[in-house]
């Protein structure tokens, strides 16, 4: 039946808006104290590795959450799902702003804001399968991912400034009150679904997460889908975590690793518009997760060798153009290729590998760091192993059959 015998909503578009901007300030939220750790060290009074735990509880919460947040989703739907999420944004978000010197209250809302992380983030393939057409969901789902990638670049850049003209409490107070009104406008404005749904029943309707839980990890595409986001987003957290680390021995200075973690976001927020809109387009997800893992091995190479700044930025952004553009469309191949379970359970338990990976792959390379020169170059090239081997099962996934090309 052809697509033009379904009524598309314009609606959908600022129903993805809002959703954006709510991702977008979890994730502003969650690397706060990224780009700032020194002077958080010495306002709090604390050593680096408590700070650094204010962003590795989002991990660690996570992975706890994720299976309950993606039931609430699936069983409420929408508005309940990511408006507890919501909630937990505002409110823990603003308790920050009146932190102040209080370390522990501040793990506590940081811990808050964490909770509300997942039901935001496994709505991405939901709020696209209710609202939009099959041929656009690859789309959709980029420009939710392309939220959480604005969000960590908004943070990393204007977090440092805020703290000039504002001091740290200041910073977190604006934080709080922006992060607070976001969830209010999305708690007015949100909708469930459009009147008429966008696409024939048996592409709309799923199973709840419990219920499709099991067919979803017999599902032989998917174990490899999982494996690979696994080493994909682990590979993105590791490295964005100890990208100063990682150039320091080589002679590069704070400033200049910096522009280079940013400079990945920036690549990535390219590819996330670019490549999910090229899946859609030529109604294919496989070649387009291999053509993103290949090019994303390629940048981690450059930047696991790179001795000269230009070649460093450039390893960087490629890096982030293309590992970061698979997610989006690995999400939604996820969700195709487990049909009947839920968008929530397949998008979930691929963000919680990354979220295990994450939390694994740091504290490997922090352990295998050289003690006389502070080299990564070990572990990094352990990395690039890994991105090889994941370009080789990636040539074992199926097409989706859902996404057909037209006759």
């Amino acid at each position: 039946m052809a697509q033009s015998n379904f009524k598309v909503y314009r609606t959908r578009w600022f129903m993805l808006i809002i959703y954006m901007i709510m991702v977008a300030a979890n994730q502003l939220l969650w690397i706060t104290f990224a780009p700032i750790t020194g002077d958080a060290t010495r306002y709090y009074g604390v050593s680096d590795l408590s700070i650094g735990i204010l962003s590795m509880c989002f991990m660690i919460v996570y992975v706890v959450v994720s299976i309950p947040a993606s039931w609430i989703i699936d069983k409420y739907g929408i508005r309940i799902g990511v408006g507890t999420g919501a909630l937990f944004t505002g409110i823990f978000g603003l308790l920050r702003g009146f932190a102040g010197p209080d370390y522990q209250l501040l793990l506590i809302a940081q811990i808050g804001i964490a909770v509300g992380q997942p039901f935001i983030l496994n709505s991405i393939t939901k709020l696209s399968a209710r609202w939009f057409p099959i041929e656009e969901r690859a789309t959709a789902a980029g420009l939710g991912t392309l939220a959480m990638y604005i969000g960590i670049l908004l943070g990393m850049t204007v977090t440092p400034y805020l703290i000039i003209g504002s001091g740290i409490s200041g910073m977190l107070y604006i934080y709080g009150i922006f992060s607070a009104s976001v969830a209010i406008i999305f708690l007015l404005f949100i909708k469930e679904g459009p009147p008429t749904a966008p696409c024939l029943p048996e592409q709309e309707e799923r199973s709840l997460v419990f219920d499709g839980f099991m067919s979803t990890i017999r599902t032989k595409d998917f174990k490899w889908l999982m494996i690979i986001f696994f080493i994909g987003l682990g590979v993105f957290n590791s490295v964005t975590t100890w990208i100063e680390d990682i150039m320091r021995p080589r002679g590069f200075s704070a400033t200049q690793a910096g522009i280079t973690g940013g400079m990945m976001i920036v690549g990535g927020v390219i590819g996330a518009l670019i490549i999910p809109m090229l899946s859609d387009k030529y109604k294919k997800r496989t070649p387009f997760i291999i053509l993103a893992l290949f090019g994303a091995t390629l940048g981690l190479t450059g930047i696991t060798f790179a001795t000269t700044y230009w070649l460093m930025i450039t390893s960087g952004m490629v890096l982030g153009f293309f590992l970061l553009s698979a997610g989006p469309v690995g999400f939604q191949y996820g969700a195709e290729i487990t049909y009947p379970a839920s968008e929530g359970t397949s998008n979930g338990m691929l963000l919680m590998m990354g979220q295990i990976s994450g939390i694994a792959f740091i504290f490997g390379m922090d352990s295998m760091k050289s003690s006389q020169t502070g080299s990564m170059t070990q572990s990094l090239v352990i990395l690039i192993v890994l991105m090889v081997l994941s370009i080789l099962m990636s040539f074992r996934l199926g097409e989706s059959t859902i996404l057909k090309p037209d006759k």
